[in-house]
């Protein structure tokens, strides 16, 4: 079933999510919906609190982008409680966008290489090394599961120049392909 995507300004988007346990109720349910959510709004990744929970849950399928970025090919997967344990100093800049924050993108600097742990959908437990690409998309995703967005990593000047799309989002005056929940 396709779920409506919280729009930027919306609280729960800056609310820190909590860690779940495998007897979640639905969950199998939940991260398919999630999933049928994100591909038919054209995403390559959604977190929960994008559908309204406010859990450490997100799933990424990013390889439609592995024209551009190879490295994507077979990146498809479910991330529960994750959390990033190490981040690399080294960075990279990519432009990002976000079905929270619709007709915005923007570039920004995400840790090259990163650490994680998690469980996937079967609560099997994963230490895992993240790069390029890779860690971008599982960055932006894991923001969302603490409370931030793609535009918390600008400078205060691109801020300043997005911050009528952005008041625009919060009214409810950007028009979206999927159904929202706005912040009014």
């Amino acid at each position: 079933m396709q779920l409506p995507i919280v729009q930027y300004g919306h609280p729960i988007l800056r609310k820190m999510s909590v860690d779940i346990a495998a007897d979640y109720p639905e969950l199998s349910k939940l991260i398919a919906d999630m999933y049928e959510t994100m591909y038919r709004a054209e995403g390559i990744g959604i977190a929960a609190p994008q559908i309204g929970k406010s859990i450490r849950l997100f799933v990424i399928d990013a390889t439609p982008l592995a024209e551009d970025y190879p490295e994507v090919a077979d990146f498809k997967q479910t991330f529960i409680n994750a959390h990033i344990i190490e981040m690399s100093d080294d960075t990279l800049e990519t432009e990002e966008g976000c079905l929270s924050l619709p007709g915005i993108s923007e570039k920004v600097k995400r840790s090259r290489r990163i650490r994680m742990k998690y469980v996937d959908e079967n609560f099997v437990e994963h230490d895992e090394v993240f790069e390029g690409y890779r860690a971008v998309v599982v960055q932006h995703e894991y923001d969302h599961t603490d409370g931030k967005v793609f535009t918390d990593h600008l400078g205060m000047l691109r801020k300043r120049m997005i911050k009528s799309k952005l008041q625009n989002i919060v009214d409810g005056k950007v028009r979206t392909k999927f159904r929202t929940i706005t912040a009014k």
